[in-house]
């Protein structure tokens, strides 16, 4: 396993992280505390989840996993989505986001996080509110680091700029959707990152299973997220599944996965700190972690941008298109 710094933080954390908005839904308990031992026996200490995931079940489970190892994983988790019917039950202001962390704490069974994230931008509730709320956080011990998710790039600096000029603890991260599936990013929120030092984590890396080739020739295999979920199928346009044929295509002439190859390309983009990949079966520990250690040259990079440019300025892969 390769690691990095969070961001322009201290902290190091696995290349590869793991993605747990599948534990206790498409995959039952005792599978993914299988699943979870497994990451971190091969290198895996980034964990990744919110406090939605299988309505709080995904923080419940990996509070059970680490019971007695909570120092083998960076732990992040996030808050601000709908949890429930009242008018304070979403958003990222003060009463929201204290509530909501100690809840995860509960869950997860631990004291901190290390790295809690808004998980959407909140614009009924200022910006300095919900600094200074995490500033707190952080001063008390109970949160490490904070970070965002789903913000665009002025929203970020926003962010930044503010936490500078009042001394409050600042972003070290942020995490978009992003694959070779939809790289609307590269636009405005890569080079932000790269100019402000703030580390990019990726989700849905693999455009949810698009880019590991298991749909190519119009298969839908058991336990996908197609079958498990017939409304994935608006996400999947021609377009990309006619790139996922050609991902594998080029990870076959390299002797590899289109998994693997597909993880391989974000890990080499500007800001990347480490990538969310899910899973809901030790083997596709094995598949993800076997991009690691894939070295792309120059020409399969090339291949690679050329085969994927138009997803540049195509619709986010998490955005659901309009019915006509």
């Amino acid at each position: 396993m390769r690691y990095r710094s969070l961001g322009t933080s201290g902290l190091q954390v696995s290349v590869l992280g793991l993605g747990t908005n599948a534990f206790g839904g498409r995959a039952d308990k005792e599978t993914s505390i299988r699943v979870l031992h497994h990451a971190v026996d091969s290198g895996i200490t980034f964990i990744d989840t919110a406090n939605i995931y299988t309505g709080t079940k995904s923080e419940e489970i990996i509070g059970e996993a680490f019971e007695g190892r909570r120092q083998d994983v960076i732990l992040a988790t996030k808050a601000g989505m709908k949890r429930g019917d009242g008018p304070n039950d979403k958003g990222s202001s003060r009463y929201h986001i204290i509530r909501e962390l100690e809840g995860s704490l509960r869950r997860l069974r631990t004291d901190y996080i290390d790295l809690y994230q808004i998980h959407a931008f909140d614009p009924l509730t200022p910006l300095e509110e919900t600094l200074r709320a995490l500033d707190d956080l952080v001063s008390s011990g109970k949160v490490r680091y904070v970070g965002a998710s789903n913000y665009s790039a002025w929203q970020m600096m926003k962010s930044l700029a503010i936490s500078q000029s009042q001394g409050l603890t600042s972003y070290v991260t942020v995490q978009p959707g992003y694959s070779l599936a939809d790289r609307g990013v590269e636009r405005e929120l890569v080079p932000f990152c790269v100019d402000q030092g703030i580390g990019l984590i990726p989700y849905f890396p693999l455009a949810g299973g698009i880019l590991t080739g298991k749909y190519s020739g119009g298969s839908v295999p058991s336990g996908s997220q197609l079958d498990k979920n017939p409304n994935f199928a608006q996400r999947m346009d021609s377009e990309r599944l006619a790139l996922g044929e050609q991902v594998a295509k080029i990870a076959a002439e390299l002797g590899t996965t289109a998994t693997a190859l597909s993880l391989a390309w974000l890990m080499h983009q500007p800001a990347v700190c480490t990538v969310i990949a899910g899973a809901t079966r030790e083997a596709q520990i094995d598949d993800n972690v076997r991009a690691v250690e894939l070295q792309l040259s120059e020409d399969v990079l090339q291949a690679l941008h050329e085969a994927s440019e138009a997803f540049i300025y195509g619709r986010p892969f998490g955005q659901v298109a309009r019915r006509k």
